[in-house]
């Protein structure tokens, strides 16, 4: 009985390190833009209250640039879930910013923090793994707001967000390996200005990513 308690222990062993998850660490960036929006204010104590629509622009190289982290647990070759956070911008476009404001934009971060489920088809086009991937959060822009007297420039929660994803990896070794996408993201952004009022802006924006994945 010995030679089989052996076995079974070492099989017991064994079997968590052949079943365990892969975690995959991805850093990325790229060209982001966002189309119009309709902008609401109302309630407030300094602003009129107004409905007007936004042309915007994203100048993802410019400071802060535009970028994006994600952490996915892959619990099968084909399926994963994970984190990710995106570091959007919006800029009013030239002509666009309306009369009596100084600043309108979110462009220390139209942020992003959602929870995404993937899927892959590894090595399926020689070599390349496409994949596709959506998911659910929250939006968590700085809001950079100034009118007359009123100011508003922080971080707030201002509500749901949404993404969806499509492109593909290639392996540069066994660790690490290279990918590009497309990103798409949907904010619903209720955000409150310091004098008392309220700015509604929901926005969709598009990427085109390039990015580097470490996988471990």
């Amino acid at each position: 009985m010995l030679p089989n308690t052996k076995a079974m222990i070492a099989i017991a062993c064994l079997t968590p390190m052949s079943v365990a998850a892969e975690v995959e660490l991805s850093f990325y960036g790229g060209a982001q833009n966002a189309p119009h929006s309709v902008v609401t204010v109302t309630g407030d104590s300094v602003i009129p209250d107004d409905e007007f629509r936004m042309g915007w622009v994203g100048k993802s190289m410019s400071a802060p640039p535009y970028y994006g982290i994600r952490a996915t647990v892959w619990k099968s070759p084909t399926f994963g879930y994970g984190l990710d956070f995106a570091h959007n911008k919006i800029y009013p476009q030239d002509g666009d910013l309306p009369a009596g404001y100084d600043v309108l934009e979110f462009t220390d971060g139209l942020n992003t923090l959602t929870v995404n489920a993937y899927r892959r088809w590894e090595n399926a086009f020689g070599g390349f793994t496409p994949y596709v991937g959506g998911g659910v959060g929250l939006a968590i822009p700085h809001v950079e707001v100034t009118y007359g007297t009123s100011e508003t420039f922080g971080y707030q929660v201002t509500g749901p967000a949404a993404t969806w994803i499509a492109g593909a990896s290639y392996p540069i070794n066994d660790r690490w390996s290279v990918f590009g996408e497309y990103k798409g993201t949907y904010s619903q952004n209720t955000a409150e200005l310091e004098t008392g009022g309220t700015l509604t802006n929901n926005v969709v924006t598009n990427a085109v990513n390039l990015g580097l994945s470490f996988s471990f």
